[in-house]
């Protein structure tokens, strides 16, 4: 049974897999997401071998994952879209204008990259993600109050991090203080987030 099953998907992988590669590379972006759609598509083939037809009938069938799969691929990029719109939003509130520059987006990102895994996750968990203290200590495995810590730790070596990359988050035109530049943005501390 096992080698009927891998000689139904080898078949169909070797088959088919230009034509899925061709077809998922006229939806992308880019040939990284592309190969992605790829690889799901005949992990779930693999998965569903039962359900994979026997020859020339596999094409559509596979088509039909691939399509499915990339439906996932753009719906996890628009949220990823909105997302980054929304934390844009946030940032141009916190420095009074659009981090639209290479300059001050290399920074940022350099500032980001510089922290450790354990407090890039933590905050992604809060900026990208939403979460709450509660539903990061469920996520985490810690309790609220070592989350608490950990996170106004991690967003004070942000800062620290940001003021090296020359991106300090209370230098705001004006020179409004970092209380009511950070107003309302989880990655600035403030007394309000402890």
């Amino acid at each position: 049974m096992d080698d009927e099953r891998r000689a139904r998907f080898e078949a169909a992988y070797n088959r088919d897999y230009g034509l899925i590669t061709a077809y998922a590379a006229r939806r992308c972006d880019s040939p990284q997401d592309a190969a992605d759609v790829v690889a799901e598509t005949f992990t779930i083939a693999w998965r569903r071998v039962e359900e994979l037809p026997e020859g020339a009938e596999a094409t559509p069938w596979l088509y039909g994952v691939a399509r499915k799969v990339l439906a996932n691929h753009f719906r996890g990029d628009n949220r990823r879209r909105a997302r980054t719109a929304e934390l844009d939003a946030e940032m141009a509130d916190l420095y009074g204008h659009s981090p639209d520059t290479e300059v001050e987006l290399d920074a940022i990102g350099r500032a980001f990259r510089s922290l450790s895994e354990e407090d890039r996750e933590l905050l992604s968990l809060v900026a990208w993600e939403g979460l709450e203290r509660e539903e990061i200590a469920t996520a985490l495995g810690l309790s609220r109050n070592a989350v608490r810590i950990r996170l106004h730790r991690a967003r004070k070596r942000l800062a620290r991090a940001l003021a090296r990359a020359g991106e300090q988050p209370d230098a705001r035109p004006g020179g409004q203080a970092e209380e009511q530049a950070g107003a309302g943005n989880p990655l600035v501390p403030s007394e309000r987030s402890l």
